[in-house]
């Protein structure tokens, strides 16, 4: 345990310049007592860590100090080799870069460890692109991916609905979900951070200013505060239902998702029959409709009340199909 404590502290003093005792401990997860322990154990065993004194003070490596690859585990070693998506890779333009560094840090690791980026690719295969669709790699991707890494200035022009507009734009970072891709970024002219389809830009062209970008900006969280808060956006209607206790547990694979979480968060006591009802926000009650299909008999909408004589249509369409029922 502390032999792993060690090279990572190493690993994360050969990142970065300097680091404070508190960032280390953080990093860590251990006590800044336990950070000057395993400098001072570092130092013993000739690992050159020096410690600056003062407010502005931390440790760092002297001398250039380097250590190689020899510390990772077997399932260290494998799941580096998972850590890329070689298809965005590829669309982003940088296949080659990734193929070289895998080689580098092949030839880095210990003689036992050198099939793991084969015993990795043979057991785990990301398939990004969503179901029944051919992906389409939007042309101007490896523009934007350069963009990202290299922290400059564009100037976009983004397809809207009614219009097409021209942004400054500083492109923070880039997301594959379901096979499209996003553009995080920052307007420049008002400072917003925002997201953009990039198959909906008719042009990028690469400014040679550099922007700053913020130290705390966190890409996942970023990306999944913005994919919450469209979901929830689009749900503008409202339907009454009751559900038996099955509907209650298909409900949340049948409708959105946060729908289906606020509907049950927000349910009462079941009924004497065992069925709750809950007020679920949805779309429309077009796709309402659709959506509780699914349920069957499990569900009954109570409200509103063209939607009920709608599903009550659906249900006399549907015993008139099948006819009275057999012995």
């Amino acid at each position: 345990m502390r032999a792993a404590r060690l090279i990572k502290m190493v690993l994360l003093l050969q990142s970065r310049p300097v680091m404070t005792a508190a960032e280390l401990a953080r990093e860590l997860e251990v006590s800044e007592r336990t950070v000057t322990r395993d400098a001072q154990a570092l130092s013993q065993a000739g690992v050159p860590v020096y410690a600056d004194r003062g407010r502005a003070g931390g440790y760092r490596l002297v001398g250039g100090y380097r250590t190689r690859l020899t510390g990772l585990a077997r399932s260290e070693a494998e799941a580096l080799f998972l850590s890329g998506v070689p298809g965005a890779l590829r669309e982003m333009g940088l296949a080659d870069a990734a193929s070289a560094a895998r080689l580098k840090v092949s030839a880095a690791l210990l003689p036992s460890l050198r099939d793991a980026p084969d015993t990795a690719a043979q057991r785990f295969h990301l398939d990004a692109p969503a179901w029944f669709r051919e992906p389409e790699t939007p042309a101007l991707l490896p523009v934007l991916a350069e963009a990202v890494w290299g922290d400059s200035r564009v100037l976009a022009r983004y397809r809207r609905a009614d219009r097409e507009v021209e942004r400054r734009l500083e492109p923070y970072g880039l997301v594959l979900k379901a096979g499209v891709w996003y553009l995080c970024a920052r307007v420049a002219e008002s400072g917003s951070l925002r997201t953009y389809r990039i198959d909906r830009f008719g042009a990028v062209d690469a400014l040679p200013e550099r922007f700053e970008r913020e130290p705390d900006f966190d890409l996942p969280g970023f990306w999944a505060g913005q994919a919450e808060r469209f979901a929830r956006s689009i749900l503008r209607a409202e339907v009454v239902v009751r559900l038996s206790p099955e509907g209650v547990r298909r409900l949340p694979h049948t409708v959105d998702p946060p729908g289906a979480r606020e509907a049950l968060e927000g349910a009462g006591p079941p009924d004497a029959d065992g069925w709750v009802t809950v007020t679920l926000p949805v779309e429309s009650e077009e796709v309402a409709h659709g959506q509780l299909t699914a349920l069957g008999p499990e569900a009954e909408v109570l409200a509103p009340a063209r939607l009920r004589k709608r599903f009550a249509a659906d249900a006399a369409r549907t015993a008139a199909l099948y006819g009275p029922g057999e012995d």
